[in-house]
């Protein structure tokens, strides 16, 4: 059964909102941010925590967050993935600071091309059981093609069975932003999760567009339970009003 997986965003050290098509370095002032939170990102763990909302994760936006993210990781040991900035040189680390998995995206594509050199190796420094690879993409011409460089840059590798084959046999889950719908609160990639269903093998979280608690029993019954849903800008501890935590938590209940 599809569950409700919670994401703490980090920009700049806050806890943040934001439209993921926007994010663009170059041109800061075009930043759509809908949420800031006054929250400390440990407060956000402690509540995943609590509630036993499993698989949760991490995502740095960009530079200044790495010690937000260890605060966030601090404060459920094991219970918390990371992403953004994640390499060979610095997955043990962040493993080592309390991270149950390392999510990686960037690293895997130099110059946007994919290296299956770097994920092996990867894999076999941290093992596959620690990685996430996170599969994040923008739709082009009817294809889904996986966009890195805070979604902006497109890369070589089209989102489809094959290349979902052939990644799961070098890690154990799957994090999904559909980057075209990321924060705009306007409904899920339907066509998307819906090929997700039919491909994935693996644990897979999709990010992007949800907006009600009629997107988790539409993304169960498109995926037929096999994606799960995080909420972002439209989760009430978020600044939303689209759907409340506590209604995540009880359906989660419901579908142990």
């Amino acid at each position: 059964m599809t569950r409700f997986n919670g994401c703490i965003d980090l920009h700049h050290g806050k806890v943040k909102q934001i439209v993921g098509g926007s994010l663009l370095d170059s041109s800061p002032e075009q930043l759509t941010t809908n949420f800031v939170s006054e929250e400390t990102p440990s407060f956000y763990s402690k509540l995943y925590k609590e509630n036993q909302v499993s698989r949760c994760h991490v995502i740095k936006l960009g530079p200044n967050n790495d010690e937000a993210a260890k605060e966030a990781l601090a404060a459920w040991p094991g219970g918390l993935q990371v992403g953004g900035g994640i390499t060979l040189e610095n997955a043990q680390e962040w493993l080592s600071l309390g991270a149950s998995k390392a999510g990686l995206l960037f690293y895997l594509f130099p110059n946007a091309k994919f290296s299956l050199e770097r994920l092996a190796e990867l894999a076999k420094l941290v093992g596959k059981d620690r990685l996430v690879v996170d599969v994040s993409c923008r739709k082009k011409n009817d294809k889904w093609v996986v966009a890195m460089d805070k979604w902006q840059k497109m890369t070589d590798m089209e989102v489809n069975k094959d290349t979902l084959d052939m990644l799961s046999e070098y890690c154990s889950e799957f994090l999904i932003h559909a980057a075209d719908v990321e924060g705009l609160c306007k409904g899920i990639d339907e066509q998307l999760v819906e090929r997700l269903g039919e491909w994935v093998t693996i644990p897979t979280t999709y990010a992007g567009g949800g907006r009600s608690m009629e997107d988790l029993r539409l993304v169960d019954k498109l995926s037929n339970g096999k994606v799960d849903l995080t909420f972002g800008s439209a989760l009430d501890i978020f600044g939303g009003n689209g759907v409340t935590f506590e209604e995540c938590v009880e359906w989660n209940k419901n579908h142990a």
